[in-house]
């Protein structure tokens, strides 16, 4: 049960897990579901990226000091307990399943520029979703090393068409694309916090090399090192692409879109380079829900460790892999998938989103929290100063930003979700002392 696992990751993996992470489906969906906002809807990647490198710079930091698997869960429970670290890590685990249902619709979606008519099923996008979904769930459960071998492969892979794409759009730019300014019918700042809301889902992976911290070679070196050099490569690929995206297609035309990074490859290049791209958005979203299904059992391993769920989910295998963990994961997907399948892809995607993005929200405050607290306290090797206060309050502010652009629905299912994990705290924590 407490088999100390070996250290297989190098810097490379590291890399591979926080930019194959988040670039998943969000490239490849999100300019649809940014296109109803306009063009102020590019503002939202401009805040989601300011705050993906002040969250960057404060897991770096804290990784530093306690490099220990689970991410801001070891973190919150250094700085404020147990029960915190739970709700936390509680919040997070479940936008994983969210996360994973989205990242595997996607690729559906992407399947169909190979089988049109099946794409026009409402049940075909589930379908594939869930054999995906087994299908890494069985790799991810035999080996920790498979996991880590097939993100290393998918990232370089997946980062090649958008590229492609991203510099073809501008020779094929057309700015009135780019008004009216605001659609929404709401508030620039309502429309700006909406669409930061969407856009800071595809900066989820920030995280990914501090929760398998066990498993990474000098952790203290290549966490750090390896999750900002992973969040610039996205920050420049997103806010490229999806500028060069909004250029070719027209607002009407991205809405519409199921595939928006191959409906644009098409105006650029022709009728083939859509399947160039859809093989590209199915290795991406593939290598993306690899990370993530590794990220959800290591996660749940570290809170069945710490007598917080199941005692048997805290089992690693000979090859490192905390199985049962990995196997829990994918059944809570399939029951969160199969509940939400009646919405269609297009908002069963967004709903995903959402859901992901304010269930996960706990997971970034509570490491910013942390990183202030230990700035204020002067533990842990931080100081009282200005740079720290900095980047504890635009933490915050963006934490509070994202927050203020959700809806009421997504606030209630997400209230409901964290709140579900109070007894199983309480029942686990008294059971396994």
């Amino acid at each position: 049960m407490n088999k100390t696992p070996s250290r297989q990751f190098g810097l490379i993996t590291v890399i591979s897990l926080v930019a194959g992470g988040m670039i998943g489906s969000g490239i490849f969906m999100l300019p649809a579901s940014l296109a109803s906002f306009g063009s102020i809807g590019l503002f939202g990647w401009l805040i989601a990226a300011i705050g993906a490198i002040v969250l960057a710079k404060t897991f770096s930091k804290l990784s530093e000091v306690i490099p220990e698997n689970g991410g801001s869960f070891a973190y919150t429970k250094a700085a404020f307990g147990d029960f915190p670290a739970f709700i936390v890590a509680w919040g997070y685990w479940i936008s994983m399943w969210s996360t994973n249902a989205a990242v595997a619709l996607t690729f559906a979606g992407y399947l169909g520029v190979f089988f049109p008519s099946t794409s026009q099923s409402p049940l075909f996008a589930p379908i594939v979703a869930l054999v995906v979904i087994w299908t890494l769930t069985y790799v991810n459960s035999r080996s920790v090393r498979s996991g880590g071998n097939i993100q290393v492969t998918t990232t370089i892979l997946k980062i090649i068409p958008v590229i492609v794409v991203a510099i073809g759009g501008f020779f094929f730019f057309n700015v009135e694309h780019f008004t009216p300014f605001n659609l929404s019918g709401e508030s620039a700042f309502t429309a700006v916090s909406g669409a930061s809301l969407l856009c800071f889902y595809a900066f989820l992976g920030i995280e990914a090399a501090t929760i398998p911290a066990d498993n990474i070679k000098n952790p203290s070196i290549n966490i750090p090192r390896g999750t900002l050099i992973g969040v610039l490569v996205v920050v420049f690929l997103y806010v490229l692409s999806t500028v060069s995206i909004f250029g070719v297609l027209s607002p009407e035309e991205t809405a519409a879109s199921t595939a928006p990074l191959s409906d644009a490859a098409t105006r650029i290049f022709g009728s083939w380079a859509s399947y160039l791209v859809a093989i590209g958005a199915c290795i991406s979203t593939f290598g993306a829900l690899n990370c993530y299904i590794l990220l959800q059992g290591q996660l749940a391993q570290s809170m069945a460790k710490d007598g917080m769920l199941a005692k048997p989910m805290a089992y690693l295998n000979d090859q490192d892999s905390p199985a049962v963990a990995v196997v829990v994961s994918g059944v809570f997907i399939t029951i969160l998938l199969l509940l939400n399948v009646t919405k269609g892809l297009t908002n069963l995607y967004t709903f995903m989103v959402e859901l992901t993005t304010i269930t996960s929200l706990l997971f970034y405050l509570s490491a910013v929290l942390v990183y202030g607290y230990f700035a204020y306290r002067r533990e842990r090797g931080f100081t009282r100063s200005l740079k720290n206060g900095l980047i504890t309050l635009i933490g915050l502010a963006f934490c509070l930003l994202v927050f203020l652009g959700s809806g009421l629905e997504i606030l209630v299912w997400s209230g409901v979700c964290l709140l579900a994990g109070v007894p199983i705290y309480y029942y686990y924590t008294k059971k396994n002392k």
